[in-house]
Formats: structure tokens, sequence, C-alpha cells
């Protein structure tokens, strides 16, 4: 089945734009979690720290949801 897009009131929506939507969340609670736990000066670069959290969880949920859509 792979990525298709997905139909919503007569607008096509890249399911890339959901799996991105869900790696941000996932990424503001992973990052609260770990300045609560480890503080704001451990992380040196933030924002790159940040933006690669980002991409690392877009492409896990990614995969992880195109490996469920195509056993269904």
């Amino acid at each position: 089945m792979g990525l298709q897009e997905i139909t919503f009131g007569g607008i096509f929506l890249s399911p890339l734009l959901i799996f991105a939507l869900l790696g941000f969340i996932a990424t503001l609670v992973i990052r609260t979690l770990l300045h609560w736990l480890l503080g704001q000066h451990t992380l040196w670069y933030a924002a790159w720290f940040d933006l690669s959290l980002f991409v690392i969880l877009t492409a896990g949920i990614t995969f992880m949801f195109t490996i469920v859509l195509a056993g269904s």
C-alpha cells in the first residue's frame, strides 16, 4: 500500500504532513522531559538537537506507519 494521499474535504493531503505533525508533537514532549530531567545547560547545541530529534522521530513514525499500513 505504501504512502497514499488522504482526502480531507476534497483536498488531498500527504501522509508525510501528518507524520511530521506527530513527529513535532513527540519532539516537544521529549524535549520538555529532557529539559526537566537534565536541566537547561546540559544540551550544548539545543537547536541542532531539536532538529535532529524531529528528523529521527518523523522518520521513525513514517517507517512504523508504512509497515503497519502495508500489513493491512
